[in-house]
């Protein structure tokens, strides 16, 4: 009796002990999860973009510079269709943007993040078209005539890509604020269309002129954004960005004066000049690979 009893006391007191060593472990369902791992930023991207566009220059100039002047009868009518030719018109290339780009980023010391992008956009609802009328009146005339002129001019983005670095700061792990600046290029085209009539009696017909140009431009880009992690592997980006294409000038046929007088005289050759330089605004989404399996290479 005295063996079963000591038994008994002795399965009581390590009861109670594992009972006591167990009440003071916390509970493994109050544990806190642990946190998810910062966004590494390391590694490609692809993605598709859509905005705005609009143009810096918005205008066409058409020169023209008689090459010689046969006054008559009629006075200076070569000089006066050169003068009437000249006009400076409105011509805004802009409008809806989209397309997409790829890139690749790399987290480098503390919060800073460098990386190359290369994008390419067409452009809806673009081309800046514009008119103008002139007179101008002909000196020497034996009764008050003139050249009246009517100008028309288009300017048109067709498509733009870029090529450029970016470098950023990480304001939060999930917040990038960066710059960027590289290689643009872009499709344009322009062209100037002239009409010309006299107010004398010997001329046969009205005449006019015709030029155009079109063809692939290089330049430069820079601007900024912001762009937001918001979840695994994927981001979202607003940006601006300013182009400079450059400036063109191109020539047009030549303005040939008609007359029962004279027969066919060369008035002037018209040139104009366009620049195709102007704004981006955007926004993205980005999809990265390999986002959550990126080396580490820096820590908060």
């Amino acid at each position: 009796m005295k063996t079963r009893h000591f038994c008994v006391v002795v399965m009581t007191a390590v009861l109670m002990t594992a009972s006591a060593v167990a009440a003071d472990l916390p509970s493994r369902k109050d544990d806190p999860l642990p946190a998810p791992p910062p966004p590494m930023w390391t590694g490609f991207y692809v993605g598709l973009n859509a905005g705005g566009t609009w143009s810096n220059s918005n205008s066409a100039n058409v020169a023209s510079a008689p090459f010689w002047t046969l006054p008559g009868l009629n006075g200076d009518v070569l000089g006066a269709s050169a003068i009437s030719a000249s006009a400076y018109n409105p011509a805004n290339a802009g409008g809806f943007i989209g397309g997409g780009q790829i890139g690749y980023n790399w987290r480098i010391a503390g919060s800073f993040v460098t990386g190359i992008e290369a994008d390419i956009q067409g452009i809806a609802g673009n081309g800046g078209a514009g008119s103008s009328a002139n007179v101008a009146a002909i000196a020497g005339a034996l009764v008050p005539s003139h050249v009246a002129t009517v100008v028309g001019t288009s300017k048109s983005l067709d498509y733009l890509g870029t090529v450029r670095s970016r470098i950023g700061y990480l304001a939060t792990p999930t917040l990038l604020i960066y710059g960027t600046g590289g290689l643009a290029y872009g499709g344009v085209s322009s062209s100037a269309t002239i009409s010309q009539s006299a107010s004398f009696i010997d001329t046969a017909v009205p005449w006019g002129s015709t030029g155009a140009f079109s063809d692939t431009r290089v330049g430069w880009t820079a601007g900024g954004g912001i762009e937001w992690m918001f979840m695994s592997n994927w981001s979202a980006k607003v940006e601006y960005l300013y182009y400079d294409l450059g400036s063109v000038t191109y020539n047009s046929s030549p303005l040939v004066v008609t007359s029962t007088l004279f027969g066919a005289e060369t008035a002037s050759l018209p040139s104009t000049r366009v620049r195709f330089n102007g704004n981006i605004v955007r926004a993205g989404l980005n999809y990265h690979f390999n986002w959550a399996s990126a080396p580490v290479i820096a820590q908060y």
